[in-house]
């Protein structure tokens, strides 16, 4: 037992030596101390280096636009001035009319051909006329470039397809095909009102006039369906089926029913 007693004590000695040693706690804060307040110089930062990231940003854009107006065709040169896409522009034609840099594109694809979008999607890019889907380019040039509007994703492939009136004629084409299924399940209410509002987009247009009188009539309105077949007449009157040749020729049913449609709805009258 006198033996193990110097044993047992040289453990305890060994452990206590191994054991964490405890550092004393000291305060993060003196009672009643504070925080100095850096608030101001914070901002003041912010603003000075939000400042040149907007000075080096202007910078960009006034060299891209300087270069794209350098060299630019006629058409291209007023869609510049227009802030619009064209058909045709360059790389940094396509920035000087969005009012971008390169840092604001991803680009998916080779030189060949390659496909720009927006690199952050909660910042889209648009021009004057919409907001911009992706842009398809081709050896340097924009082959075409598709927007993103109410009645969905519409693709520019030519000049004929720009501006605001291929943008109107796109959405009247979209109501027409919307009031065209709701007329095809028989809610001729939901169906004229698509019918008006490409009426309003596309005004005078004869498809859509017809539109309006054929579901006028299913509801049972015949004065106004009357009108409207009689001004689809007058818009398709032979003077304007020999000037446009085919193209209205290919409506002389529709004529036809709309005579119909006239004599029967006077006799009502």
């Amino acid at each position: 037992m006198k033996h193990r007693i110097p044993a047992a004590a040289a453990v305890l000695a060994l452990a206590a030596a191994c054991a964490p040693r405890m550092q004393p706690i000291r305060p993060v804060m003196e009672n009643g101390g504070s925080v100095p307040v850096r608030t101001d110089e914070t901002v003041a930062a912010a603003r000075s280096d939000g400042q040149a990231v907007r000075e080096r940003l202007e910078g960009q854009q006034a060299s891209t636009t300087a270069a794209a107006l350098a060299s630019c065709a006629p058409q291209v040169c007023a869609s510049l001035a227009r802030g619009e896409l064209a058909v045709g522009m360059t790389e940094a034609q396509l920035q000087a009319a969005t009012g971008t840099t390169a840092e604001a594109w991803a680009r998916r694809g080779g030189d060949g051909v390659a496909i720009l979008t927006s690199r952050w999607d909660e910042q889209p890019l648009k021009d004057r006329i919409a907001q911009i889907a992706y842009v398809t380019m081709q050896d340097g040039r924009v082959r075409s470039y598709t927007y993103r509007e109410p009645q969905g994703l519409r693709v520019v492939a030519s000049a004929a397809d720009a501006g605001y009136a291929a943008q109107g004629a796109a959405r009247a084409e979209a109501l027409l095909r919307e009031g065209d299924d709701f007329a095809a399940r028989g809610d001729f209410v939901r169906a004229l009102d698509r019918f008006d509002r490409a009426d309003v987009v596309r005004p005078g247009d004869p498809r859509t006039t017809l539109s309006i009188a054929r579901a006028l009539d299913k509801q049972l309105r015949p004065q106004e369906a009357r009108m409207r077949y009689l001004l689809f007449l007058h818009q398709m009157e032979l003077e304007n089926i020999r000037a446009q040749g085919d193209a209205y020729a290919r409506m002389a049913g529709a004529i036809a029913e709309a005579h119909e449609r006239v004599v029967v709805l006077d006799h009502r009258r």
